[in-house]
């Protein structure tokens, strides 16, 4: 495990660097993103981006849609975090983890109360894709976890 306190000692160790606000998507986390870019986004053809929670953020419960294709893939490159799936127990997540998420699956990821967290993320190609937020991961929830 490689809980990181600090956002200096995050910076030291997380290859992708922390990025900038993630203030397009703020409304959808409770405590504060950054998002970077770590794809050349004037080709678009794949993007692929590295998001870093402080200690304690998580976005909300959200869906992927796609009729075919599609779903999300997250690869930590850094800290320690949760993935957790609509009615499954919470997985933790530290560098080297990777999580595939299939289309049409409610979920939510986000960094552990105690330490900085990051990731890649990449959605696969699909057919009719969309993203659906939900609601807020309720602090009951996410103070139950270890």
């Amino acid at each position: 495990m490689t809980k990181i306190a600090t956002r200096k000692e995050f910076e030291a160790v997380d290859a992708f660097g922390v990025g900038a606000p993630n203030e397009a998507f703020a409304q959808y986390f409770i405590g504060e993103s950054f998002l970077k870019p770590a794809t050349d986004l004037e080709n678009g053809e794949f993007p692929l981006f590295n998001v870093a929670f402080e200690p304690g953020c998580r976005n909300n419960w959200h869906v992927h849609h796609a009729s075919a294709g599609g779903g999300q893939i997250l690869i930590c490159t850094a800290g320690e975090g949760w993935y957790q799936e609509w009615g499954k127990p919470a997985v933790s997540m530290e560098a080297g983890s990777v999580v595939c998420i299939p289309a049409n699956v409610k979920h939510w990821h986000g960094a552990k109360k105690d330490s900085w967290f990051s990731h890649l993320t990449f959605e696969p190609a699909g057919e009719d894709t969309s993203n659906e937020w939900l609601e807020p991961v309720t602090d009951d929830v996410y103070g139950q976890l270890a």
